[in-house]
């Protein structure tokens, strides 16, 4: 697993499924797909198989549009606009790990840390 360091180390992981999106937002899968319906810049990728793929900039999204609704109590119209006011403003400089990306540094921790103790649980001299 890589830890992810900068802006670019985010392609080491360039798709992440809903069920991860969901567990590293902190809302159901179906409120991501409603988000979906709603927003329309939120467009992830569907691979062969039809299950939805997101790109590191639709996590972000996402967590933006939690923080809009669920932190900052906007309507969905309200954080809908926003998001157009923002887009238009055009892309903001940032230094630095935003909490997109802050998140997605713990998720990937979290997830490699279960796996290593799996494996140590089930190594043979951990049985003695």
């Amino acid at each position: 697993m890589a830890v992810l360091k900068t802006e670019g180390d985010l392609e080491t992981r360039p798709y992440r499924s809903i069920s991860e999106v969901s567990d590293l937002v902190g809302v159901k899968p179906h409120v991501l797909r409603y988000w979906e319906t709603q927003f329309s810049m939120l467009r992830p990728r569907k691979n062969r198989a039809g299950n939805r793929m997101y790109r590191p900039e639709e996590i972000r999204l996402v967590l933006r549009i939690k923080e809009l609704l669920y932190q900052r109590r906007f309507t969905i119209a309200g954080a809908r606009r926003r998001l157009l006011d923002e887009r238009k403003e055009g892309p903001q400089v940032e230094i630095g790990f935003t909490a997109a990306d802050n998140k997605l540094v713990l998720h990937d921790i979290k997830t490699e840390l279960k796996r290593l103790l799996g494996r140590l649980k089930d190594h043979p001299s951990a049985r003695s």
